[in-house]
């Protein structure tokens, strides 16, 4: 019998779930006069289409964090591989052709992150970005920043696209001088140095998960280890 009853209340509690999630209308249970439950039905959005329209309206916002997360960390970590090809200490850890392609991995990687996070602003509902913002530095009128009486615009936006122009050269560089004009691909892979300062100030003002607490910590410690690793490839270039 208490086998029976256990059944019973395991049924009757997915039924109701079922009928909370399935339906149009949210049930609730209240006690009436005589002390017995009575289940009402509430009108009103069940919680899979509350999650549904706040997906809907939200996932442009999620994308771009996300992919602003992952072309960060591409970002560094490409840094750091470079400087390990450079100074040879990446080939203590991996065969030269597996850096080499790692590396070129990477940069692709890099790239196509910086693509999606800025197509996604084009659909975000709660902060607006028209084409020409994404392109056009200081045109934007997001987060103004004023210094000392001095108006510089939208100045951590502009960084962001002088940054997305200046991967877009190395890229292509990379993809196309690297073997035919190894001399002046060098001179344009100097750019990833101003890259990566222009992506950090970037996302350290800009960016939602960065505000504050431990991931704002981190990226300063992140920042904080690729400026060491620059300056030690300036010393062995002997150009400090």
């Amino acid at each position: 019998m208490r086998k029976f009853i256990i059944i019973a209340m395991i049924i009757s509690a997915a039924y109701t779930s079922l009928a909370v999630f399935g339906s149009s209308a949210a049930y609730a249970q209240t006690p009436s006069s005589s002390g017995t439950i009575v289940v009402q039905t509430i009108p009103g959005p069940t919680v899979i289409q509350k999650i549904s329209a706040r997906a809907e309206s939200s996932w442009p916002w999620y994308v771009t964090r996300a992919s602003g997360i992952v072309a960060a960390v591409a970002l560094f970590i490409l840094m750091l591989s470079g400087i390990g090809l450079v100074t040879g200490g990446a080939f203590r850890f991996l065969e030269p052709l597996t850096a080499w392609a790692s590396h070129r991995a990477l940069g692709i990687t890099f790239g196509i992150s910086v693509m999606i996070h800025m197509s996604a602003l084009l659909f975000d509902h709660f902060v607006s970005f028209s084409i020409l913002d994404l392109f056009v530095p200081w045109l934007s009128n997001y987060k103004p920043l004023d210094i000392a009486g001095f108006h510089l615009g939208s100045l951590f936006v502009a960084l962001g696209v002088l940054a997305f122009y200046g991967v877009a050269l190395v890229i292509i560089t990379s993809l196309v001088w690297i073997d035919k004009k190894p001399h002046t691909w060098k001179i344009m892979h100097l750019l990833t140095y101003i890259i990566l300062l222009f992506v950090f100030i970037h996302a350290l003002y800009l960016g939602t998960d960065l505000a504050g607490g431990v991931m704002r910590l981190a990226w300063l410690i992140i920042g904080l280890v690729t400026a060491l690793a620059v300056l030690y490839r300036l010393w062995r270039a002997k150009t400090l």
